[in-house]
């Protein structure tokens, strides 16, 4: 049964859109995943999960939001995954009716169920109320998916191995301006590995990311073509830095100041009605 509501306040949890500001893929391992190198950042704005307590153990899943009906609430889901690698980890008896707000495309490159999941760890810490040196988070996250850890931070940093080998990296990047466009194509994650050409084209500098690149981008491209235009219309904005995240389908662009950001994203708005289009600012 549910326990006797303490406080009007439901604890909320934000699964924060991630954005690999670079990502190098320099070697394809013998047990199917690759060795990259990459720095992380994350958005302001992502999905948002909250959290109902319960006694008798039981976890449940409602997804609502604009991107609900591509994603399903069963038992497979990330979220309620992570829940369930959280209590056993722990030991706690509780349960919780967990309600997931959809807010970013499904299979596009900027996080999504592995934020998701993070999310859901972070808030079911506090709302179980469970002591953080008796479980070993990042290992938990380890074993939902190689962006777990790195989204369990959401913080700017420098991934390598598979991307769980992580580094804080301090480049003030707090505040940036940022646009991320989706053409609202599903890009999974395998079949764009997969597709990589193998060539190691050299190591990411962090502290150089700006001269970096996405060595994902041409396999995503030939899977979704729809990713080159969207590029080309966001280099026509003259950002900072415009490129694809993660395997795509979203790119984003950086700006100098929110007064151009926002201009890009009316022109794109009004261009491109049938894209998805976010503005927000790196954490």
């Amino acid at each position: 049964m549910l326990r006797p509501a303490m406080s009007l306040r439901v604890p909320t949890e934000t699964a924060y859109a991630k954005i690999n500001l670079a990502l190098h893929v320099r070697a394809r391992r013998d047990d199917g995943y690759h060795e990259i190198e990459s720095l992380f950042a994350f958005c302001e704005d992502g999905d948002v999960l909250t959290a109902t307590p319960r006694d008798d153990g039981a976890l449940t899943l409602a997804i609502e939001g604009p991107f609900a009906g591509d994603l399903a609430a069963d038992a497979d889901n990330l979220v309620l995954r992570a829940a369930r690698a959280l209590r056993n980890a722990s030991g706690s008896q509780l349960g919780a009716d967990l309600a997931l707000t959809k807010n970013l495309p499904v299979a596009s490159g900027i996080g999504g169920g592995s934020a998701d999941a993070a999310a859901t760890l972070r808030l079911l810490m506090t709302l179980w109320e469970v002591d953080a040196p008796a479980v070993d988070l990042p290992g938990i996250g380890r074993s939902l998916g190689a962006d777990v850890p790195a989204c369990l931070a959401s913080g700017t940093l420098f991934g390598s191995g598979v991307g769980e080998q992580l580094q804080p990296i301090d480049l003030d990047l707090s505040g940036t301006p940022i646009l991320l466009v989706n053409p609202l194509i599903p890009c999974p994650t395998g079949p764009v590995f997969a597709e990589w050409d193998g060539v190691d084209r050299g190591p990411l500098d962090p502290n150089a990311w700006q001269r970096g690149r996405n060595d994902l981008a041409a396999s995503a491209i030939d899977l979704v073509s729809e990713i080159d235009e969207v590029l080309a219309v966001l280099k026509a904005q003259l950002p900072r830095v415009a490129r694809m995240s993660g395997s795509g389908a979203t790119c984003f662009a950086l700006f100098g100041n929110e007064a151009q950001r926002d201009a890009a994203a009316d022109r794109l708005i009004a261009d491109h009605p049938d894209w998805w289009i976010m503005t927000s600012s790196l954490r």
